[in-house]
């Protein structure tokens, strides 16, 4: 997901946002032959995410400085802990520090509230998976982070797949007369090979749903949105294994152990991307010139 060109792309869009005609700061107080050592280090414990990220900012600044990563991607770490090491030119340093803080903070800190989502469905069959509820522009740096914490992707853009939710519904229901008709008709146009997956937001609706075939040739996924458990319950027991069921809605750290077991193979969290918090990660930077 993440290329070199695409990390590159981003990242030399946040720097000439962050500095479009230098560093007026750093030009002006340090010496041009002044070089450093700085050290990424956790102020509280987490997952990390976007090593390479934070590495462009500042190879794209300054090519001279060497970046060592000592974390991976998806790895956990404590406070204290030094995530890696930055050495070359001080004026580079103090420049794209910023801009390298910023992705790896918010990266790590998705990663960290994923990699909780994660735990606490343990031992059941149940993925947690992101949504498109990402920053404009950041989506595959912030389903990176995702992947870092252990959870999975759903479609990545609107391109990728056929989501019929309830506006999609009242529509097709309004030209073909009903739900089954409607889905039939919509698998007819499609490609083999496009998945389709269906919302639901009451139990009533989901012979219909059914009615119009599963699997390859039919619905490929159902989600049973903001159902409480009992109804979600009711809702796998009724599906039977006969399609992926997907879980949306009202969860929660506190609720999405519960919603696992209730038999579901999708939970989806618009948390995991639009609330997440940046991580608390500094960089420590040590002038030797």
């Amino acid at each position: 997901m993440l290329t070199r060109d695409h990390i590159e792309t981003v990242v030399r869009a946040a720097l000439r946002e962050d500095a479009p005609w230098g560093d007026l700061t750093s030009d002006t107080l340090i010496p041009a032959e002044s070089t450093a050592t700085a050290e990424l280090r956790a102020r509280e414990g987490g997952v990390f995410s976007g090593g390479k990220v934070f590495a462009a900012a500042f190879a794209l600044t300054d090519p001279r400085i060497q970046v060592t990563l000592h974390a991976a991607d998806g790895e956990r770490f404590i406070s204290g802990g030094v995530l890696a090491t930055v050495v070359g030119p001080a004026r580079g340093i103090l420049q794209a520090e910023r801009v390298g803080l910023n992705f790896t903070q918010r990266m790590s800190g998705i990663a960290t509230v994923t990699a909780r989502y994660v735990d606490a469905v343990a031992g059941t069959d149940a993925r947690i998976a992101d949504t498109r509820k990402t920053t404009p522009g950041l989506r595959r740096f912030e389903r990176h982070a995702v992947r870092s914490g252990g959870g999975h992707n759903h479609r990545f853009s609107l391109s990728d797949a056929v989501m019929a939710k309830d506006n999609h519904l009242a529509v097709l229901v309004a030209r073909h007369g009903s739900i089954t008709a409607a889905l039939r008709a919509a698998r007819a146009a499609l490609p083999h090979t496009t998945h389709l997956e269906v919302e639901v937001d009451r139990l009533d609706q989901l012979d219909a749903v059914l009615a119009a075939g599963t699997g390859p040739r039919g619905v490929g996924t159902i989600m049973l949105d903001n159902f409480s458990l009992d109804d979600l319950r009711a809702g796998v027991e009724r599906i039977a294994g006969r399609t992926i069921v997907e879980a949306s809605g009202g969860v929660s750290l506190d609720t999405v152990g519960a919603i696992a077991a209730t038999g579901v193979d999708v939970i989806s969290v618009g948390a995991l991307t639009h609330s997440a918090r940046a991580l608390d990660l500094g960089l420590d930077v040590r002038l030797e010139e």
